[in-house]
């Protein structure tokens, strides 16, 4: 049903539509792009027999159609069959997700309970034998309730999207080193503006400001959202995702810089282990070790290194320096349409349990961290982080900003 009055009677209201409302407006990526990544996701249907999909995560809509949705609540999708491709998006939202979407739109009321699964229906029947969901992201209430209104057998799709997503095509690589271009101006933002006696917020606002303003002229026509900055300091350094507090800076202080340029969708990140003061010796010894890890762990990635032996070389390296035990998480992960509220590519992690041999076009961190509790000698949270994309001989460093002593020592 297209909205023809938005001044609709009450006895008239319908229970979902589609508003074309303006003109659609440029997306991240090529209408080619898109097609090339429906066709991927379209030729795996085929061979599972799935008949239409019916995505709901932030990453996969966002992957496929460019519509990145901010939920508050609300269900949204992305119904792909083997002809259409079709976001399903809140009447709160009017014409934003057309306008920012590769295909179709039916929007949704909220006149009526389970409109958003009659807009699906609308869009692919009620007679397909297979429908693909992502069961990661997906609750067990709204897959019971797809389940008993479309009578379809549901089958997971999540592992064979996030497997395709794992492999980056050259334009996603392009923007991907825009972001990492965008973080080290964030991050000199960020070291700038450290000095005794300011608040993390204001550091942290610093770095963002500077990120913001180079995505505002680099990217014109994006959606300028989700950008941010963790800057921490002392005690806050323990976590990789401590959110910045009011703390005013003190000489002596262990830093964590964390800046975060979010670019239609996709995620880069700059980290880096700074003092504020010359550290003290155990300081500098953890700190030194953490480095050489990282200056290996950056040697290791390469086109077939698997990810249990990278991390397998790394944690001997941290058991030499008799630091393996402090170590907080895994060595690197994915990049691509992720966020810290959205997406993660799982099966591209750098930990013991994850055997994915390192492929051209995958792009990857090295972010070795530790974590010296409070008591002992050298106290804090010590992490460096760059990005690698993968290529046919090896692996290209796409962050430039310093790291280690010779960079980070303020003042």
């Amino acid at each position: 049903m297209t909205l023809q009055n938005p001044s609709l009677k009450t006895s008239e209201r319908p229970d979902f539509f589609t508003l074309h409302n303006g003109e659609k407006a440029s997306l991240p990526f090529s209408d080619v792009e898109y097609e090339n990544r429906l066709r991927g996701l379209r030729n795996a249907m085929a061979h599972k027999g799935i008949e239409a999909c019916v995505l709901t995560s932030m990453h996969a809509i966002a992957y496929y159609s460019g519509f990145l949705y901010c939920s508050f609540g609300r269900p949204y999708g992305l119904v792909v069959t083997p002809t259409t491709s079709t976001t399903i998006s809140a009447n709160i939202d009017a014409g934003q997700p057309w306008r920012r979407c590769y295909g179709d739109n039916v929007i949704y009321t909220d006149w009526q309970r389970d409109n958003y699964l009659r807009a699906i229906i609308s869009v692919i029947g009620a007679s397909n034998e297979k429908v693909g969901v992502e069961a990661d992201h997906i609750t067990l209430d709204m897959y019971r309730k797809l389940q008993s209104t479309l009578g379809s057998e549901l089958v997971d799709i999540a592992a064979t999207s996030m497997a395709q997503r794992m492999i980056k095509s050259p334009a996603e690589i392009a923007l991907i080193k825009e972001g990492a271009r965008i973080a080290d101006i964030g991050g000199a933002a960020i070291h700038a503006a450290i000095r005794e006696g300011i608040g993390e917020l204001e550091v942290a606002q610093a770095g963002r400001d500077a990120m913001e303003k180079e995505i505002s002229k680099a990217f014109p026509d994006s959606e300028i959202r989700d950008t941010w900055v963790w800057f921490q300091s002392g005690l806050n350094t323990d976590g990789a995702h401590n959110p910045v507090t009011t703390r005013q800076l003190q000489r002596g202080d262990i830093l964590s810089l964390n800046a975060f340029p979010m670019i239609n969708g996709y995620y880069t990140a700059l980290e880096r282990t700074l003092f504020l003061g010359e550290p003290d010796a155990s300081s500098l010894e953890i700190w030194e070790a953490n480095v050489a890890v990282h200056r290996r762990g950056l040697e290791l990635i390469r086109p077939g290194a698997m990810c249990s032996e990278i991390v397998a070389e790394l944690n001997a390296l941290f058991a030499e320096f008799d630091l393996l035990q402090y170590r907080s998480f895994g060595y690197g992960h994915s990049f691509g349409v992720l966020s810290h509220y959205y997406g993660r590519e799982a099966g591209l992690e750098l930990r013991e349990d994850i055997d994915t041999v390192l492929e051209p076009g995958m792009v990857i961190s090295m972010e070795p961290m530790l974590l010296i509790p409070e008591g002992l000698p050298g106290a804090g949270g010590y992490r460096e982080h760059d990005i690698l994309v993968v290529g046919e001989d090896g692996a290209e460093n796409i962050t430039g900003f310093g790291f280690g002593p010779d960079h980070n020592i303020i003042g």
